[in-house]
């Protein structure tokens, strides 16, 4: 009678195998769709979907607006950082980053660590028509131009999302269904490459 002769490897493989896949992290400019994509991606995938700003806001018990209001910037800032490590703690999230969030050589670190990161990408243009009505984002009120100022930060902040992220995934003719299903598939595809297979 033949007998299996199980290989020491293969008790490391199956816990390979077993192990919680990688985080991922949404990146990208205000309006990009990294709330709406990342639900619908940890959704799909069964995996439990947090917002860092929203974590932010519940934990301050007050918007983002009112925090650059009564606090400033360099605050929000570390109550950002405090956030996203507290996202990352737990592995195999989905988690949507505040917009500026990787500007910060220590959180791109943290989270280049924790997992993989998918910048959504779209232009000033398609940003500002997303973004039109929308009146609590402190770093695009007070301004007449809206596309222009957009297009202002996103000189500054798209070479850092562009080398942060893993991959970028451009959202401008595309419905938040479509840019979730391209995530996953790359994401997939990224993962398999990962285990070898």
């Amino acid at each position: 009678m033949h007998r299996f002769h199980v290989h020491p490897d293969d008790g490391v493989r199956l816990a390979a195998m077993r192990q919680i896949q990688p985080t991922i992290m949404v990146i990208g400019f205000i309006g990009a769709g990294k709330t709406s994509v990342g639900r619908l991606v940890a959704r799909a995938l069964g995996r439990e979907f947090v917002d860092t700003d929203q974590m932010i806001e519940r934990a301050a018990r007050m918007t983002i607006s009112e925090l650059f209001q009564r606090e400033g910037e360099l605050s929000f800032r570390r109550r950002e950082m405090a956030a996203i490590d507290r996202a990352i703690s737990v592995p195999g999230r989905v988690i949507a980053v505040g917009g500026g969030a990787v500007l910060s050589a220590e959180n791109r670190t943290a989270l280049k660590q924790a997992g993989l990161l998918v910048y959504l990408r779209a232009t000033p243009e398609t940003l500002a028509g997303r973004l039109t009505g929308v009146t609590d984002r402190p770093l695009l009120n007070n301004t007449a131009d809206r596309a222009g100022r957009i297009r202002d930060l996103l000189v500054a902040r798209g070479p850092i999302y562009e080398t942060a992220g893993d991959v970028a995934i451009d959202t401008d003719r595309s419905d938040i269904e479509q840019v979730a299903v391209e995530v996953m598939e790359w994401y997939r595809r990224r993962v398999g490459a990962m285990a070898g297979r």
